[in-house]
């Protein structure tokens, strides 16, 4: 039997302390220099800087392009400064929505396995981690309001820096109010939804606003006061949240910095479909009360269509989603100043790739997981349009009421629009199931060095699968709306380009026509030294 000698115990080391040895761990074995990371901070900052410059630019030109308001407003409309707080209020709802998914706090990989054990205060280890959210959300508002305020509503001097730094301060209070819904112990899924609702409530407002006439005609400028508050506001939240750091779960913590981790590694592969695996993973009941009976189900392909049915009644986000792209064009033809041809174009373009996309989920995860798609005994040709069916069904709905919308704004037979849009609808189906189905960027191949970091050859190409049908197979649409009529050539044309569209996205091939082509001719080809050099 031996004894165990006793060894002096020494003072618990204090969380700075730990924070500073886990990054300089890293530190030592990495081969990079301060001067380069002082260069790389420095083109970031230029970028930014011209970026906010151009972007500035391109929104003042967009006001000295617009038309004047009427001399006498028409009796259902919006002004523009309603138009500027309506995009304010739905992107707080939706930084709100981001931060109940991600969990402002939260620490990922090695850091949730290794400090979350140690014998030291949790809330110095936590102080990072709640802080990097609201540093990041602040200037990325002040941004967007800079650019609203300047470009659209012609604020400047110490007015545009008061709305700048009010809208810094609100988004960190958004950020940090999360925060301490998730301290408090309460679900994601709550403060998720409730920056879901938020969104939907901007043009649901907007409407009613538009509807009764009482939509004011200009936008207060906030004062000193006004912005001294709010700071007073953020204080007292960040004062508040430090205070309760070291009482966060560590699993919540552990939840947290793990979907956040994969919504990381999302946006820096390019893969926006598992960005919003992320984002919808990350508030998933752990059960249910109560399960669908799947009457529907009568079959194989009955089943497959049921199963993306039942996905999207699910997830509250796309609901969402379908919501606002349905209300977004509608208002647009409302605005004196937006329902131009340019305006109202741009509207159904992005609001229906987002109806059509949250109608597409279905397909998004069994890219993923292709267990449901190879278990039924169909083809895969066959699989690829029935994962149409659903996109198609929703996409055929945002069409009737947009187009019923465009067909008011132009003065035109509205049994045209409505035809146009039963022939368009396939179109938006097709395009949205094609996007989910496009192969992963190959990383193992040549890279491109840029300053954003390397991105592999065909990148873009990849990502442009979906958009281009799009592009290419709605030019109809684009054409009856830039002239705001429909005429008999442009719905047989939108017919063709439909089933052109729906035999595309049926194709199970990963590269085109072209390059399958091009493939076939070089193996066709003889090699060199064979034997016609024998000869």
């Amino acid at each position: 039997m031996t004894a165990v000698q006793a060894y002096p115990v020494g003072t618990v080391p204090a969380a700075r302390s730990i924070r500073r040895f886990t990054a300089r761990a890293p530190r030592g074995r990495g081969e990079g220099r301060l001067g380069a990371l002082l260069g790389d901070l420095y083109t970031a900052l230029v970028s930014v800087a011209v970026s906010a410059g151009v972007g500035l630019g391109a929104v003042q030109q967009l006001r000295v392009a617009l038309p004047p308001p009427p001399e006498v407003p028409p009796p259902v409309g919006l002004s523009l400064p309603v138009v500027v707080a309506v995009l304010l209020v739905g992107a707080a709802g939706a930084l709100l929505s981001l931060a109940g998914r991600l969990g402002p706090v939260g620490a990922g990989g090695a850091e949730a396995v290794w400090w979350l054990t140690l014998p030291v205060e949790r809330r110095g280890l936590l102080r990072p981690a709640a802080a990097r959210l609201p540093v990041l959300a602040a200037p990325a508002a002040a941004v967007l309001v800079t650019l609203l305020s300047a470009g659209l509503l012609g604020h400047t001097g110490a007015g545009l820096l008061r709305a700048a730094l009010v809208a810094a301060l609100g988004a960190a209070a958004v950020v940090l109010a999360a925060a301490l819904v998730q301290s408090a112990g309460l679900p994601r899924r709550a403060t998720a939804l409730t920056g879901d609702l938020l969104m939907v409530a901007a043009p649901v407002g907007a409407a009613v606003l538009a509807l009764s006439g009482a939509a004011p005609s200009t936008l207060p400028v906030p004062g000193w006061a006004v912005v001294v508050a709010v700071a007073l506001v953020v204080a007292a939240l960040a004062a508040v949240l430090d205070a309760r750091l070291g009482r966060l779960p560590a699993r919540t913590v552990r939840d947290s910095g793990s979907v956040a981790a994969q919504a990381l590694g999302a946006v820096v592969s390019l893969d926006s479909r598992e960005l919003g695996r992320a984002l919808a993973g990350a508030v998933l009941r752990p059960g249910r009360r109560w399960s669908s009976r799947l009457r529907t189900v009568r079959g194989p392909a009955t089943a497959l269509v049921t199963a993306d049915l039942v996905l999207l009644r699910r997830s509250t986000r796309h609901l969402v989603q379908l919501g606002v792209a349905v209300l977004v064009p509608v208002l647009v033809t409302v605005v004196p100043q937006l329902a131009s041809p340019v305006g109202v174009l741009v509207a159904v373009l992005v609001a229906g790739a987002a109806a059509a996309s949250a109608a597409a989920d279905g397909a998004r995860w069994a890219q993923m997981a292709p267990v449901l798609d190879r278990s039924l005994p169909l083809r895969h040709t066959t699989v690829r349009r029935l994962r149409m069916v659903v996109p198609g069904l929703v996409a055929l709905g945002w069409s009737a009421v947009t187009l019923g919308a465009v067909a008011l704004w132009s003065e035109g037979p509205l049994l045209d629009w409505l035809v146009l849009a039963v022939a368009s609808a396939p179109v938006w189906a097709a395009a949205a199931v094609r996007a989910a189905y496009r192969p992963a960027p190959e990383w193992g191949g040549r890279l491109v060095i840029t300053e954003a970091g390397a991105l592999p050859l065909g990148a873009l190409a990849v990502l442009s699968k979906g958009p281009d049908l799009v592009a290419l197979c709605l030019l109809p649409l684009w054409v009856a709306i830039g002239v705001a009529a429909v005429t008999t050539p442009v719905v047989t044309a939108q017919v063709v380009l439909s089933a052109v569209a729906v035999l595309v996205a049926s194709s199970t091939h990963e590269k085109g026509w072209f390059e399958r082509s091009l493939e076939g001719e070089q193996r066709g080809r003889p090699a060199a030294g064979g034997a016609g050099g024998a000869a």
